[in-house]
């Protein structure tokens, strides 16, 4: 295949890796009867009732998008603008997420997100810190951490992944639990691209959070806090694979609702499975897991909807997560034409997803700033 080709296909699936993360935002949010509905036989019901998935059409009039996505975009915007340092970087990413809160009329944003944006000062130095938060372990700083994993997609930008996934989502959630999220999200991101195995993802993940840790420690910032906190998350991964045991030749059976629901209880802080930042990419990592060998592409679409988007938990937030990385791996195979031809903020999604591929192609280093 010409290189010329090669490097297309990487493109659109870039563009559709931002796009089907609207779009997975979209359809678990339904405008908050989804993401607020405790019950996946209930959910899937509703689909049903709908006219099934290919009928479902998001637009900004009806299903638009939550919260998640208006971060998401911020923190694409962000890595997109100019910068020539570190630290320029980090003020742009807090500059967003402070101006992006200007966008959440109707799009339930979280009280950890809205009450630490508040506290960002991009315009001063040292602005996009915020203290330790002992109850900073949601979700949203693993739902926009998309943008991070397209950027650093090569295995040689683990580094860069590690500590601006880690740095991005200390600005919200500056808990372990948190911003370990993001590292998550990035680093599967960043494997969807690479075409790495999804069952050596997970595998990866517990070797990558070694990394983040020793950067964390180097950075001394909040250290004490976050060594008592870091269990937590790394023992949840750890006892999710255990009990998913993904290997080779494997295939993951289909759960019922109720049983997908029960299952992943087993994993959540709070009793809501998916709205911390350990079970939202875990949620999301098992909706792969159990879709990506289906060789049928609307079918495999609609199984990682069924067990990303349409589950009693946070389905917004896993379906941001699992959408994204179904399009950096599958481009638009199998996905009805209704599910994105309206989407809110499409344009957006889709100029971004092609600003961020030429970025990533640039291979820009940035000046560390001194500590």
């Amino acid at each position: 295949m010409a290189s010329s080709t090669v490097e297309g296909c990487l493109e659109n699936k870039f563009i559709s890796c931002m796009l089907l993360s609207g779009v997975g935002d979209a359809l678990g949010y339904k405008d908050a009867e989804f993401e607020f509905c405790r019950s996946g036989k209930a959910i899937q019901e509703a689909v049903t009732a709908l006219g099934g998935l290919s009928a479902m059409s998001p637009s900004a009039s009806k299903m638009s998008v939550s919260d998640d996505t208006v971060m998401h975009l911020a923190t694409a915007e962000a890595l997109v603008s100019d910068y020539t340092s570190d630290e320029e970087m980090y003020a742009r990413l807090a500059g967003c997420y402070k101006e992006c809160m200007k966008d959440m009329s109707g799009r339930a944003p979280g009280n950890t997100c809205k009450s630490t944006t508040i506290m960002l000062k991009p315009e001063v130095k040292d602005g996009y810190l915020i203290p330790f938060n002992p109850r900073g372990g949601g979700c949203g700083a693993a739902m926009r951490a998309v943008p991070i994993g397209l950027l650093y997609h090569r295995p040689e930008d683990l580094y860069d992944l590690v500590r601006v996934g880690v740095e991005s989502g200390r600005m919200t959630h500056n808990h372990p639990t948190g911003f370990l999220g993001s590292v998550a999200v990035a680093l599967f991101v960043s494997y969807a691209v690479q075409g790495k195995e999804v069952r050596e993802w997970g595998e990866g993940l517990l070797h990558t959070l070694h990394t983040a840790k020793e950067y964390c420690k180097q950075q001394e910032r909040d250290w004490k806090e976050i060594e008592e906190n870091w269990d937590y998350f790394e023992d949840s991964w750890y006892n999710y694979l255990h009990e998913v045991a993904p290997r080779s030749g494997c295939e993951y059976r289909q759960l019922s609702p109720c049983d997908y629901d029960h299952f992943f209880l087993l994993f959540s802080y709070s009793g809501l499975p998916g709205s911390s930042g350990h079970d939202a990419p875990m949620i999301a990592y098992d909706a792969i897991l159990r879709s990506y060998q289906i060789t049928d592409p609307a079918l495999r679409w609609e199984r990682l909807c069924r067990n990303g988007m349409f589950h009693g938990g946070d389905s917004d937030s896993t379906g941001i997560i699992a959408g994204a990385c179904y399009g950096a791996m599958f481009g638009l195979e199998g996905v009805p034409l209704n599910n994105y031809r309206q989407l809110e903020y499409r344009d957006r999604l889709e100029k971004l997803g092609e600003i961020i591929y030429t970025k990533s192609r640039k291979e820009v280093k940035i000046t560390k700033s001194s500590v």
